[in-house]
């Protein structure tokens, strides 16, 4: 019964995982796909590929739009970690009177929808001539990260035990030493899956680029978005260049997966 059991939780996974891979695999083999056979129905996996949409994408300077994006979300996501980082550390390790407070704040700034403050935000760029610029997007892709950071970050800070931190100062070492060679080493795990997914959330990020780019500073989700036309939807080309666009966080998570398991479940027991 236990051989049998493990069988078929093993196949159910399997079944999982292909259900939820699905829409990316239709997606990847719809790019090779001519636009008739994209919206052919019923849907059929046999077609004549081709490359013209991949062609077409290349000259359309998607290289551009593939470095606007990448510029915009390793640069933010670096000052996300290294706004978020420490002040984490500082919420997590020694004892604040205001940090319930100062957590809750820092979570409330997600409340708002970015609709709500578009108006704003765009006058304000457009008076300190930020618009359709990188620097636009990583400052506003750095706001909306550091949240995301502190409070993940916190909760992995709290799985340090204080012995550790109490017998580095008793050896002598400063704060900012034991910060950095002992605290930040062990939670290394947690540290990668936050920015991983600081990464993801602001590779993806369509609302702000679409509102505040044009061509100079536009992302590979404006680029995708330039496909749907008053003509129609073009899917197949919509789809060679979302793979495109899929395809370094397919990598990134592939290749971070043990990191990223170790730290989703190494803050999940504080809070």
């Amino acid at each position: 019964m236990k051989k049998l059991s493990a069988v078929l939780v093993t196949l159910f996974t399997y079944v999982v995982a292909v259900l939820y891979f699905y829409p990316v695999f239709w997606m990847l083999i719809t790019g090779f796909k001519k636009e008739g056979d994209a919206v052919q129905m019923p849907p059929s996996l046999f077609f004549n590929p081709t490359k013209e949409n991949y062609q077409l994408i290349w000259d359309s300077g998607v290289v551009s739009f593939f470095s606007n994006s990448a510029v915009v979300t390793l640069t933010s996501t670096l000052f996300a970690l290294l706004l978020g980082v420490p002040a984490a550390y500082v919420l997590a390790m020694f004892k604040l009177k205001k940090a319930e407070d100062i957590l809750f704040w820092f979570i409330s700034t997600k409340f708002l929808p970015a609709a709500g403050i578009i108006i704003p935000i765009y006058m304000l760029f457009k008076e300190l001539q930020l618009l359709d610029s990188l620097w636009a997007l990583i400052l506003l892709y750095t706001a909306m990260n550091v949240p995301l950071v502190v409070w993940m970050m916190r909760s992995f800070f709290k799985e340090v035990p204080h012995e550790l931190l109490e017998a580095s100062r008793v050896d002598g070492a400063s704060d900012i030493r034991t910060f950095f060679q002992i605290t930040l080493p062990l939670v290394r795990p947690g540290l990668i899956s936050t920015a991983l997914l600081s990464l993801i959330f602001a590779w993806n990020e369509f609302f702000l680029a679409v509102s505040l780019t044009a061509t100079s500073a536009a992302t590979m989700p404006v680029h995708m978005a330039s496909f749907m036309t008053q003509q129609g939807l073009f899917w197949a080309k919509m789809s060679s260049v979302a793979s495109i666009a899929v395809v370094p966080a397919l990598l990134l998570g592939w290749f971070t997966q043990k990191q990223l398991v170790r730290g989703m479940t190494m803050g999940a027991v504080k809070g």
